[in-house]
């Protein structure tokens, strides 16, 4: 089982790492494969189906409102600031930006300010 987690974690790695998120590591939370940005968990795999997004609970509304087919919540996060995500439902473009988001979420201050909140258009 462990095997099969770290191959489908293998697609959050590569996500955040495009992403060029600095001062992530990988690590384990509740025995499943995570990312933490400075000892701080920011996702990890909730079981082979389902990601745990850390994120204010004001974002957590919005998305499980806007995409309930990709995010979602059980009982046992209602009112925690994190929200499930269906990784079969959501493209990698998308999961791309909710890694960031999860990462500006639980960094240090000082170190998300070190990293622009706009990509950066052609020319500039």
């Amino acid at each position: 089982m462990t095997a099969d987690l770290d191959q489908i974690f293998a697609r959050i790695e590569q996500l955040a790492g495009a992403r060029g998120l600095p001062e992530v590591t990988r690590s384990t939370s509740y025995g499943t494969p995570a990312l933490k940005v400075r000892q701080k968990s920011f996702v990890r795999l909730k079981d082979s189906a389902t990601l745990v997004l850390l994120c204010p609970s004001e974002q957590k509304t919005l998305l499980m409102e806007i995409s309930p087919e990709i995010y979602f919540e059980t009982a046992h996060y209602v009112g925690y600031p994190a929200v499930l995500i269906r990784l079969d439902a959501i493209a990698d473009e998308e999961l791309s930006l909710r890694l960031e988001d999860a990462w500006r979420f639980k960094a240090p201050g000082k170190l998300a300010a070190t990293r622009p909140t706009t990509a950066p258009r052609d020319g500039d």
